[in-house]
């Protein structure tokens, strides 16, 4: 084969496979302010080294255990890449993932970030990283690094995907398995702002194939336009559930993700009890009953894929309830009595 000269034009390069290095550098120019905003004193790296460092103060800790946990937003995805609103999406990723160690009693550490694409816009980039960034920031949560991977022929045009990877800590003595859970233990609903980060693949198709909907078109029901109730931020329950759970006040926590209620509540049951929950005890928000009525969808379906209004549950027992709900209305905590913990076979029985 004859080497070309290297003005020839035929010579190809990274960037004719579809892979823009300026591009990816300028999304990480873009981003490192961002980054930097949420370092907290535990950091000993920056951004672009090859591996995090992170350093956890452990004084005060008896057996310090590492919880962790990733997610994605699935395809709540579509409805960012629809309406052009990506910081949201950011947003969700974290907090959708604080509230997965929590159940277990952790504090959150930091946090890791991974966005592909075919061909990398880094003006979206930025502002997926924005809210991740903001919401590293309101909960104190190091942005610790991530990934950024352009691969063309994966994806649309415009389109992307995302995770999220967070550690947190716990001592093991406060550790919260639901080992504590007893019959007569009480259920506390906290709700949720809208249908979070699960359920949209049957949110879509009844919303928009079945009612002929447009993401800008305004429901009065809504309250705003349907673009704007299905990209409602996934609610994060730290800072309302913190005390309590240092308290050791909470004998369980279930966040309400797939699966809804039914699914859920169950994995944090011990084995001789099951849960009651008393449907009417909290409103369920319009755009569930929306989804209902339109998609002629079965209350079993429903409480199965949507969370119903019910973003975390709280089990508390019968001689600390009334403290626990003292402590959530003092911090403006919204939250209902839903029901209560009955001898069964860890499963959800509604009445």
């Amino acid at each position: 084969m004859n080497e070309r000269e290297p003005n020839d034009p035929s010579r190809l390069t990274y960037r004719d496979a579809g892979v823009d290095i300026d591009a990816q550098d300028e999304g990480l120019r873009r981003i490192r302010a961002l980054v930097r905003s949420t370092r907290t004193a535990e950091v000993l790296s920056d951004l672009g080294s090859f591996g995090g460092l992170f350093a956890p103060r452990l004084a005060g800790l008896e057996a310090p255990v590492l919880v962790a946990t990733c997610d994605g937003v699935g395809t709540k995805l579509r409805v960012a890449f629809e309406s052009g609103v990506h910081d949201t999406i950011g947003r969700d990723l974290v907090q959708h993932c604080i509230n997965d160690v929590l159940v277990q009693g952790a504090t959150p550490l930091f946090f890791l970030d991974y966005f592909a694409t075919g061909r990398l816009d880094p003006a979206v980039l930025a502002e997926v990283v924005s809210g991740i960034a903001a919401a590293c920031r309101d909960q104190a949560v190091a942005l610790l690094g991530g990934e950024t991977a352009e691969m063309p022929g994966f994806y649309a045009a415009g389109e992307y995907d995302v995770a999220g990877f967070l550690v947190g800590i716990v001592d093991r003595p406060t550790l919260i398995d639901g080992g504590r859970v007893r019959p007569g233990d009480r259920l506390l609903g906290l709700p949720s702002a809208g249908l979070h980060t699960n359920g949209f693949s049957l949110a879509r198709k009844i919303l928009f194939d079945v009612a002929g909907l447009r993401l800008d078109e305004r429901v009065p029901e809504l309250g705003g336009t349907v673009g704007e109730a299905l990209l409602r931020e996934h609610v994060c329950y730290l800072k309302p559930l913190f005390e309590p759970i240092r308290e050791r006040r909470i004998h369980a926590l279930a966040h309400i993700t797939g699966g809804g209620l039914t699914d859920n509540v169950p994995r944090v049951l011990p084995s001789g009890t099951a849960a009651r929950i008393d449907r009417g005890t909290w409103s369920v928000p319009p755009l569930f009953e929306l989804l209902r009525r339109v998609g002629r969808v079965t209350d079993a379906e429903m409480y199965r894929t949507f969370n119903m209004g019910v973003g975390m549950v709280a089990i508390v027992g019968p001689d600390e309830v009334d403290a626990v709900e003292r402590h959530l209305t003092r911090v403006g905590q919204p939250f209902s009595r839903i029901g209560e913990v009955v001898p069964g076979d860890r499963v959800v029985v509604y009445a």
